[in-house]
């Protein structure tokens, strides 16, 4: 029996001596009492015209006082977005961070926008300037740029990226997405795509364009060479990729072809059973069960101080033919093992508490129903958090005291507590169901607000765009 499962089955039995009932209960005791304790509501943007997306992002400022997002579209996506957007949770002003004045519906292109925890500056994915219909923003034609508050539409490119070999160490070849800061602001992490290998893969036919993960270290800047296309850019951090991927891993072994959906874990690391602190990144790993279909796990790689030195794999920058390979010291893990169960795989980003003692993500239950389950960054067995009728929705997010998860789950906001209680004494639906559901949660700082996104209709086209919202939590 799967780990997850062998858990919903002994918890059941702990919990409450009818088992099976207890999701019927759990929902008969909600439907009966939350509907009078939904928490306070506002509605901080009112522009129907246009989407106001928090993308699932680190979107408070440090104050707690701003929420940034994007201007994406449903038709261009982040390509289509113009604007770097932000809106005071008090007085409901909007102000400009980033504009593009002449960006087309290929780009470039400004999205998918955090906050640092430490300063008011924010990071987001920005299309390459030499875009066109024919060559169009791209997984692999992309980079983070970092605007201060202080300095809105003064762009710093973040990571370097350099498509003319010889490649150079600290920058890389493509093009990173969802970056997200670590709690000192001295990383960035990021999902990657590598232009390079993309480039193989067209020629060859041959599957070469992996989905991985990068970091980078505010360490000094990367000097690139300018090339004729516009490809090549410096920037003012130190990147790597940490994560090793392979077109073709060997069935029943921990090899992944595809790494995504990552988080930093804790604020600043994780302790070890040494007691030291780890900088680390968990993520779901696309592995090959036995019989070679795809499920996916959570991974953690562990992420050295120093990523300047190469490690056995091969160069940082890579070669024509190979992905930029992770530092000396980079270490990467498997911790879930559901591919010989009933419904394996796990699903969502996985997040951290800000401790680091636990990691979240969703997996299916042994009758099939999507749950929120924690799991440490050592490894262990995954304790499965929520026991729904239907479907957790996703979008869930750590309270800052580490002790509670708010999620989606039936077009409600839901807070849920990590404990030994019953389940129907754990839960709080925050909002009314509604359709669409909320999403894109985000905690404040403070803890005491869940900004989120809802989607309205424009009376006159009937169009819908997401407009940001704010649930005041005055007790947990």
């Amino acid at each position: 029996m799967n780990t997850f499962h062998a858990f919903f089955a002994n918890r059941c039995t702990k919990w409450h001596p009818l088992g099976a009932m207890l999701v019927l209960l759990t929902n008969l005791t909600m439907t009966s009492c939350n509907s009078t304790q939904y928490a306070k509501e506002s509605q901080l943007t009112n522009d129907l015209s246009y989407h106001h997306d928090l993308d699932n992002n680190d979107n408070f400022s440090p104050d707690d006082q701003w929420l940034v997002y994007d201007t994406r579209t449903d038709e261009g996506g982040i390509a289509a977005s113009a604007k770097i957007e932000k809106v005071n949770i008090q007085t409901r002003e909007k102000k400009v961070l980033y504009a593009l004045p002449t960006n087309s519906a290929w780009g470039p292109g400004a999205g998918a926008v955090s906050y640092a925890h430490t300063e008011p500056s924010v990071v987001f994915i920005h299309g390459l300037m030499n875009v066109t219909a024919e060559n169009p923003y791209q997984q692999w034609r992309r980079t983070g740029v970092i605007i201060k508050d202080e300095a809105p539409n003064k762009p710093i490119f973040m990571d370097a990226r350099d498509e003319t070999p010889p490649f150079t160490a600290g920058a890389l070849r493509g093009g990173t997405h969802r970056h997200e800061w670590s709690g000192n602001g001295q990383w960035i992490g990021y999902t990657y795509n590598d232009a390079i290998l993309k480039a193989l893969e067209d020629k060859t036919q041959q599957k070469h364009n992996l989905r991985t993960i990068g970091v980078s270290k505010q360490i000094g800047p990367v000097k690139v060479g300018t090339d004729a296309s516009g490809n090549n850019v410096s920037g003012e951090w130190f990147s790597a990729v940490v994560v090793r991927v392979t077109p073709n891993p060997k069935a029943g072994s921990d090899e992944i072809s595809h790494a995504a959906s990552d988080s930093w874990i804790g604020l600043n690391g994780y302790i070890k059973p040494d007691g030291s602190r780890q900088i680390a990144r968990a993520f779901l790993g696309k592995v090959k069960d036995k019989k070679g279909n795809d499920v996916d796990e959570v991974f953690v790689v562990d992420i050295p101080n120093d990523i300047t030195q190469p490690g056995e794999w091969g160069p940082l920058e890579g070669t024509d033919t190979t992905m930029p390979m992770p530092p000396k010291g980079t270490s990467q893990r498997r911790l879930t093992h559901t591919a010989d169960a009933a419904f394996p795989g796990c699903t969502g980003i996985v997040r951290s508490s800000g401790d680091g003692k636990f990691l979240a993500l969703l997996a299916k239950d042994t009758n099939g129903i999507q749950q929120l389950y924690t799991l440490s960054p050592l490894g262990g067995t995954p304790a499965q958090v929520t026991f729904h009728s239907s479907n957790v929705e996703g979008y869930f997010r750590w309270h800052p005291d580490g002790e509670h998860l708010c999620y989606v789950w039936n077009g409600s906001i839901v807070l849920v507590k990590i404990g030994s209680e019953t389940f129907d004494k754990r839960i709080r639906i925050l909002t009314p169901p509604t359709s669409p559901s909320p999403s894109n949660l985000v905690w404040s700082h403070d803890g005491k607000k869940i900004a989120f996104n809802r989607g309205l209709k424009k009376p006159e086209s009937g169009k819908e765009n997401k407009q940001v919202f704010l649930l005041n939590i005055d007790k947990l």
